[in-house]
């Protein structure tokens, strides 16, 4: 029995080493190395993105990351052939061996796949301009000073429309709404006026009842192939832009099948700490009583629906975005199609305090008078349908034809308690003030329409046509924009609403229609061993613009009727109308036209490394209003006709293959809006507003100087300075009514000259699976104009007088700066990015006295956004914006002792007036992309479209 223990545990301890020996076996056998290197192109010798290398007959591989680079890890020990793969190059193979711990470095370099190149030249018709090497391509290759962001970059981005895409570019800063949403670019310092917006190289109509510049809010980012910034113009380009152009190239139709569809539902933290307010929106009149019924109607509060005044405040539904897009291409892909259609719903708010001031005596600084708590509630249904089809005649001939609809409808709450600060009976000790509540219901529909015809004609080698058919139209709604305010009062720190103060009905509409035809022609003719192309060509446009207004004043019929007594709610009220005819017969009710004509002659040629642009632009401009009610008007009627001459310059110096030094001079122009030379006159919440129809045009010379390289081809460094002579300068002033006193008024004018420089830095950069983008621009400006100021006498009376004051231009920042950390790894289908850009101080309002502009504070904005995709074309996505929390701060650059007890005045020697929070918004959706493989015979004739 003993015998047989002994033998059983000497059959254990056997089976015990031979698994210890099995083990240490397999550890021997699992030492393993790395391999690591980069991934080259043979000819150029750039960095290969995207490339697959593997080892044969195992399961390793990894995919060359954004500088080429790759690494292999945990390979075991022994000999392996790495087959490196990249699409149009010739496969690499190379026989390797690695032993254990070993780090093994190689260099892959790719030739060229003759085979491959020649169908692909034969069979392709366009060039993908979606992707970053792309854009990076396009920026070094241009005529002219530009930066790109493409579909690539803004699809991983954590922006949702054109407008937050746009401030990613050096040089750009954005304005923005109460809600906290960006719509208007300022480009190198210069205000959105000065700057224009194209869809695939057309210009669009505005909706802005004010000017011409364009919301970019309205666009949704994903119906975008690239978005193009031009900061300089060459001569073939329409002129009125001394900021910059911003140009849209929309998605085109692809080589093969393609769907692409994505979902995401998301929410604003700011109403996790408060209710959403809003208002029966589908029961408000489309129309006034003046529009339903005839001109000499006299209205009754039976008129007028109840729902801008019936309010209800709960939490919102969840954000909801949803995009779809599907192209493809028949008949032998001579026909390609195109539709994309987008949707965003979404809800958005603010928490604001405002403080209203008076100047009483400039050396002491303003004195603040009420102080206002506002609370601002917002939907946004915000839509697109996007369309093109092209069709290639033949290797020389393509037709096409776009459509796109772009709306935004706003339904905006906002809900306003006034504390008056100066009236007696304020002691915020005991919590004791007057004050004042105000609700306004407001819903504001915008949309853009543009169809564009176009034709490209190869006519002989050297002879090409293009040419383009546009229709155009711009609208904006505001049906029915009700305000309805209390008086109330605080007393021991408790707030009522008491009586009822007034009301007011108001109805705006404007349209911007565009007819435009453009024509230009290019003709290549080589002088002696110069290659010299020759392109003439102009545009003619016609633009319309039709404007009403009108509004309704209401008083109570009990003006001792108490809130929460008589009435519960605001629809309860009795009113009786002041003016049942409406202001209809007011100056905003107006008809403008204006007619555009321009030709140009441009020449460009190369010789060397030196490539020149030169060639000047003619444009001539007939602008005009004509009032609907002419009667008890000064100027009834009014015209503008001027004709500028735009000379142009443009030098591009290659000194290497990647390298470019660019200089440039352009002179271009900025035209008056139609609503600013109108001679109207309309009563704000904070100032009364008027028109000038003495405002001129404004004229710049604009001098660029530019230093670029592309170290591969998605790299980046660039350089430059820049600088702008302006004459009659275009700028909003509070002014006083000399008339009336201290009467203060907003108006337009024109000051004298001004000019405008900086320098601009760009950088991109990637480390394998890390990616760095940041720009930098510094701006600065100086303008002089009239101001006043108040000053006591040898008497000690208050006497005002005027002197010159130099400051910046309005809405320029001497500091902006972007920073984008990007990681991407291609093996797993992950990208994520972190961004942030910094907005340094800017005038937000030009003030009537001297030393009191009103000055937005500087601030960092920081979004983020991760996405994986998985091998079956889907992938989720997530998105965060505003993770600082970001307020918008506006202030007076000094500060009154007067104003030492006003709450949150906590800026030091500085006076605030406005603080607007908006919180952090998140989304979390799954996109689906589906590309069908492209496969076609290789044809004989090169297919060569522009």
């Amino acid at each position: 029995m003993l015998c047989y223990e002994k033998k059983s545990m000497l059959s254990r301890l056997i089976k015990i080493l031979v698994l210890i020996f099995i083990f240490l076996l397999s550890t021997k056998e699992s030492f393993s190395g790395t391999i690591k290197g980069y991934v080259y192109d043979q000819e150029t010798g750039t960095p290969l993105v995207n490339a697959i290398i593997r080892l044969e007959k195992t399961n390793l591989y990894a995919v060359s990351g954004l500088n080429g680079s790759f690494m292999i890890e945990n390979v075991p020990s022994g000999g392996y052939t790495i087959v490196t793969s990249y699409i149009s190059l010739k496969p690499y193979k190379q026989t390797i061996r690695i032993s254990e711990d070993e780090v093994l470095k190689i260099e892959v370099r790719m030739e060229q796949d003759d085979d491959f190149y020649l169908k692909e030249v034969i069979i392709s018709a366009n060039r993908d301009g979606s992707t970053e090497r792309a854009a990076r391509s396009f920026e070094q290759n241009a005529p002219q000073i530009m930066t790109i962001i493409s579909s690539q970059a803004i699809e991983i981005s954590p922006d949702l429309t054109v407008a937050s895409i746009v401030k990613r570019v050096s040089g750009v800063s954005l304005e923005q709404d109460n809600a906290g949403n960006r719509q208007y670019a300022i480009l190198r310092g210069m205000d959105k006026r000065y700057n224009y917006t194209t869809i695939n190289g057309v210009k669009i109509p505005s909706p802005d009842r004010y000017n011409r510049y364009v919301p970019l809010d309205i666009f949704p980012s994903e119906v975008l192939e690239r978005l193009e910034v031009f900061k300089t113009l060459t001569p073939d380009m329409e002129g009125d832009a001394i900021g910059g152009a911003v140009n849209m190239i929309m998605k085109d139709a692809p080589r093969a099948l393609s769907i692409n569809a994505n979902i995401a539902t998301g929410y604003n933290g700011i109403f996790f700490g408060r209710d959403f307010m809003s208002f029966g929106y589908k029961e408000i009149n489309g129309s006034s009583p003046y529009q339903i019924h005839s001109q000499g109607y006299n209205a009754s509060p039976t008129d007028f629906s109840q729902g801008p005044v019936t309010y209800q405040s709960g939490s919102p539904s969840p954000d909801l975005l949803a995009g779809f897009s599907a192209g493809n291409r028949f008949f032998n892909k001579k026909l390609g199609a195109l539709v994309a259609v987008n949707i965003q719903n979404s809800y958005r708010g603010s928490n604001s305090l405002f403080f209203e001031s008076t100047v009483v005596d400039t050396l002491r600084g303003a004195t603040l008078t009420s102080m206002q708590n506002r609370k601002y509630s917002e939907r946004e249904l915000r839509y697109s349908l996007y369309s093109k089809i092209d069709y290639r005649l033949n290797s020389r001939n393509k037709i096409q034809w776009s459509n796109s609809f772009m709306n935004l409808t706003d339904f905006q709450v906002r809900d306003v308690k006034t504390t008056f600060l100066t009236l007696g009976g304020y002691d915020p000790v005991n919590g004791n003030a007057a004050l004042q509540y105000s609700t306004r219901s407001r819903k504001t529909r915008q949309n853009i329409l543009n169809s564009t015809l176009q034709g490209n004609h190869q006519l002989s080698p050297e002879l090409k046509l293009e040419w383009s058919a546009v229709y155009s139209i711009a609208k904006n709604d505001v049906p029915d924009n009700s305000k309805v305010i209390l008086n109330g009062e605080q007393h021991n720190f408790e707030l009522r609403k008491t009586t009822v103060v007034n009301s007011s009905r108001r109805w705006e509409y404007n349209t911007d229609r565009d007819l435009a035809a453009y024509m230009n022609l290019s003709y290549y003719l080589p002088v002696g061993s110069l290659p010299v192309e020759l392109k003439a060509g102009g545009l003619y446009r016609d633009k319309r613009r039709d404007n009403f207004y009108n509004e309704y004043y209401f008083r109570p019929v009990d003006p001792y009727d108490e809130y929460g007594v008589d009435f519960n709610d605001y629809s309860q009220i009795q009113w009786i109308v002041e003016n049942p005819r409406g202001s209809v017969g007011t100056s905003l009710n107006y008809e403008a036209s204006e007619k555009t004509a321009a030709e140009f002659l441009q020449l460009k040629s190369s010789w060397n490394r030196l490539e020149v642009i030169a060639g000047a632009r003619i444009e001539s401009t007939n602008q005009g209003y004509k009032l609907d009610f002419p009667i008890g008007e000064r100027r009834p009627n009014g015209k503008q006709v001027y004709t500028d001459l735009l000379p142009g310059v443009h030098l591009k110096f290659m000194p290497g293959a990647k390298i470019n030094l660019r200089s440039s001079y352009f002179r271009s122009v900025n035209r008056p809006g139609f609503f600013e030379i109108v001679p109207y006159t309309i009563v704000n919440e904070d100032y009364v507003e008027r028109g000038n129809p003495d405002l001129k045009h404004a004229v710049a010379d604009n001098l660029d100087l530019r230093f670029e390289a592309f170290p591969s081809p998605s790299e980046q460094f660039m350089a430059g300075v820049f600088y702008k002579h302006i004459q009659n300068p275009i700028e909003y002033i509070l002014k006083a009514d000399t008339l009336r006193g201290q009467d203060i008024y907003y108006t337009p004018g024109n000051f004298g000259n001004a000019v405008n420089y900086g320098g601009e830095l760009d950088f991109i950069k990637y480390f394998n699976k890390i990616g760095i983008k940041a720009n930098y621009t510094y701006t600065h400006s100086r303008i002089t104009t009239s101001k006043s100021k108040r000053i006591r006498d040898a008497n000690g009376d208050l006497k005002t007088i005027t002197v010159d004051e130099t400051r910046t231009l309005y809405g320029q920042s001497a500091h902006i700066g972007n920073v984008s950390v990007l990681y991407k790894d291609n093996k797993r289908g992950w990208d994520a990015q972190l961004t942030s850009q910094y907005t340094g101080d800017r005038i937000n309002s030009v003030s009537q006295f001297v030393g009191n502009d009103l000055w937005q504070k500087a601030f960092i904005q920081m979004d983020a956004s991760v996405e994986k995709r998985f091998k079956n074309g889907l992938g989720i996505f997530a998105k965060a914006n505003n993770l600082l929390d970001t307020p918008m701060i506006v202030y007076i650059d000094n500060a009154s002792s007067k104003n030492a007890d006003v709450p949150a005045q906590s800026l030091k020697g500085k006076t605030l007036i406005r603080q607007n929070y908006y919180q952090r918004s998140y989304y979390l959706g799954l996109r689906f992309n589906f590309k069908a493989n492209s496969t076609a015979k290789a044809s004989s004739t090169p297919v060569n479209m522009p």
